[in-house]
């Protein structure tokens, strides 16, 4: 997800500076179906990639230039050096100076080349659906689907294929209004209030509206649609979390469910979810640290990784979480989070069988079925998995489905109910019978293709690069301007240098994996920092702003003797 968010905040600049700047993406995957090409010419199409990529399944690029973390932004200068590497999310405004600064010294020395960039647009789609994201079923046996590449709603008759009417005018963009104008930027969940706060409130269904970092409300008998929460911008560490929920700032909403008297949202963007209250019209952080990961226990310690299907049980007391980044299903009850499928960030693959050895990939929605049992749209697996609480079996419903993202219980003449399942990478809703015996696939599992990194156990220089960027200069009037947060997957693995501190730079000291098993491990690394535009320096700003960088990384490393007792993190500027 934070590299979804760097695509948007490059989309001006790419504008901006669209006869001077080519941008190339380079495709560096995680999950093994993110290592097929097919999936990844759907991916460029899906979150509309307006420049080249570059499909490297095998990191090859990723290793040359010493990359760490997703996203990573490396600047070449028009003599083909690297002049800066930028870790995270926050960096448009640094970028921006940056080119200013290189087209004028590029432009003086004369090797600056003007012109087009190599990027050509695919021709236009003419499908109904254009990678639709959830579904919910209405009263009437009418759908609703959250047309998300199209970026509207669409009112589809019971059998999935007719269309009865679009609410959102199909441009990306934050408008409310009539259904026709109203504007829509990639959505995704959808709720269908109950009756009763429906009637309070004066609208039906809550909309999760991903890259607006808005929740919005339509009101079904017209089709009108008005922001509830979010500022249209997206949330950064240091903002406030709770508060009228029109002054809070959002982080790519995915998801949203009727849970505890409230709207819970999956909050992907920041790993967390959160609470609307549309009584009082204010929202606040329920659940999560914002830090990425598997750990259960109390609502406000644990984590989350990217949480993208939420569904409520039948009886209202549990939520069912699809945590997409930990391939996990997870759940919410009495105030504690637990973990029914799932072993970490970097593990993942098709294995049925008891619940604690199986394995999904990247798993986008969920649903209970009318057994109690609940439905995972497995969408890397292409396939809808089934997790049966009584007896913690994990089983596998239907294969070959290209990216299911979401599920919903549709009653059925002949055979009382059955799945319907958003295809999303085929563009279309499609129904699978609920068998009486599901199939056991013994599955394979895999990690992630990124390499991990070889350190020794003992002292670990930990450090996080930041130079700020020209025209700026770290800020300590109002206290710290960096902060870092260490952690480690297992704890064991750090004996020392777990915690958090304003120092960019710290000594860890690893585990001996002789006294502790464990060879492997992860390194959990938070970090923040805010510059401020510098009023000395030239062509200052009448009035400074001051710009938040932050970057989560997850370091999978290899304890060994050989291995370095260095670590250095690029946030923004170069390792020398």
């Amino acid at each position: 997800v934070n590299c979804l968010h760097v695509l948007d905040e490059l989309r001006p600049l790419e504008e901006k500076y669209a006869d001077v700047l080519v941008t190339i993406g380079v495709h560096s995957p995680k999950f093994v179906h993110e290592a097929e090409h097919a999936a990844v010419v759907a991916a460029v199409e899906r979150y509309g990639v307006h420049h080249p990529v570059l499909d490297d399944p095998d990191l090859e690029t990723w290793k040359q230039y010493a990359v760490r973390a997703w996203p990573t932004l490396t600047v070449v200068d028009p003599e083909g050096y690297v002049v800066a590497q930028m870790s995270g999310e926050g960096h448009a405004h640094a970028l921006d100076a940056l080119i200013a600064e290189l087209v004028a010294e590029h432009e003086g020395k004369g090797t600056l080349h003007r012109g087009d960039g190599p990027y050509v647009a695919p021709p236009p789609s003419d499908d109904l659906l254009s990678f639709p994201g959830k579904v919910l079923v209405l009263d009437d046996g009418t759908l609703l689907v959250s047309d998300t590449a199209h970026h509207s709603l669409a009112h589809l008759d019971a059998d999935g294929e007719t269309l009865i009417r679009r609410i959102g005018s199909g441009a990306r963009g934050l408008i409310d209004g009539p259904a026709g104008t109203a504007q829509f930027s990639e959505p995704n969940g959808l709720l269908l209030l109950p009756p009763a706060v429906a009637e309070r409130v004066g609208y039906d269904v809550i909309v999760a509206d991903t890259v607006n970092h808005a929740i919005r409300g339509v009101v079904l008998a017209t089709g009108e649609v008005r922001t509830l929460a979010g500022t249209g911008a997206q949330w950064m560490q240091g903002e406030p979390t709770s508060g009228a929920a029109l002054d809070v700032a959002l982080s790519s909403p995915w998801d949203v469910a009727w849970f505890d008297d409230g709207v819970l949202i999956a909050m992907a963007g920041v790993h967390r979810l959160d609470r609307l209250d549309l009584a009082t019209g204010e929202v606040h952080a329920y659940a999560g640290t914002t830090n990425e990961g598997l750990v259960d226990g109390e609502l406000p310690h644990a984590w989350f990784a990217q949480t993208s299907g939420l569904a409520t049980s039948a009886e209202g007391s549990t939520l069912w979480l699809a945590d997409s980044e930990t391939s996990a299903l997870r759940r919410v009850r009495n105030g504690l989070v637990a973990t029914e499928i799932g072993a970490g960030l970097f593990d993942f693959g098709h294995r049925d069988g008891a619940a604690e050895q199986a394995l999904l990939q990247h798993p986008l929605g969920v649903c209970e079925l009318p057994d109690g049992s609940v439905a995972i749209a497995d969408t890397y697996n292409g396939a809808v998995r089934r997790f049966d609480p009584a007896t913690r079996e994990v089983s596998t419903l239907a294969t070959g489905l290209a990216e299911p993202s979401d599920l919903a219980v549709v009653a059925d003449d002949t055979r009382g109910h059955v799945l319907l399942v958003v295809e999303s990478a085929a563009h279309r809703l499609v129904r699978i019978a609920l068998p009486d015996e599901a199939l056991r696939v013994e599955g394979t599992a895999y990690r992630t293709r990124r390499p991990p990194t070889d350190v020794a156990p003992g002292p670990l220089d930990l450090e996080v690069l930041f130079t700020p960027p020209a025209g700026q200069k770290l800020d300590d009037r109002y206290g710290p301007s960096t902060y870092l947060v260490v952690s480690a997957s297992p704890p064991s693995l750090l004996v020392d240098g777990t915690g958090s501190g304003t120092d960019l730079r710290r000594g860890l000291v690893l585990a001996d994996p002789a006294a502790t098993g464990a060879e492997s491990g992860v390194l959990h690394v938070s970090v923040r920092a805010a510059s401020c535009d510098d009023p000395d320096a030239p062509g200052a700003a009448e009035f400074p702003a001051c710009h938040v960088h932050q970057q989560d990384w997850g370091v999978p490393v290899r304890l060994t003797a050989e291995g370095g007792s260095r670590l250095a993190l690029v946030l923004a500027g170069l390792d020398a």
